[in-house]
């Protein structure tokens, strides 16, 4: 993949749990796993159809540099856009660590 496609500055973030030492209460919040360029894409009309015959959400795919620990239960934050990572990140075909493919939906992901 040529670097210039790699245009859109995201955050992979992922969410813990801290527990308050006062109250005991368990909260949630999202930070920040990596900063990571990438090519945001929504999906083609044909994309778009095979992925509704699948009963997936997918709305759209975001390519990133190969990074280990990218999982499904993180999401991309771009701007003021959130995107729920769907399925198992997809590495690219020749060495797997190159790139790796995110299809993604939009939409709020407070966990």
């Amino acid at each position: 993949m040529r670097a210039g496609l790699l245009r859109h500055r995201v955050s992979l973030q992922h969410q813990v749990s801290q527990q308050d030492p006062v109250t005991g209460e368990i909260t949630h919040a999202w930070v920040e796993f990596a900063p990571a360029w990438a090519a945001i894409e929504p999906l083609s009309a044909r994309d778009f159809m095979a992925a509704q015959a699948s009963q997936s959400e997918a709305s759209g795919r975001i390519t990133i540099r190969y990074r280990p620990g990218v999982l499904p239960t993180m999401r991309i934050l771009h701007l003021a856009n959130i995107y729920t990572i769907i399925g198992p990140p997809l590495p690219d075909k020749n060495s797997g660590l190159e790139y790796l493919t995110l299809l993604v939906s939009t939409g709020v992901n407070d966990g």
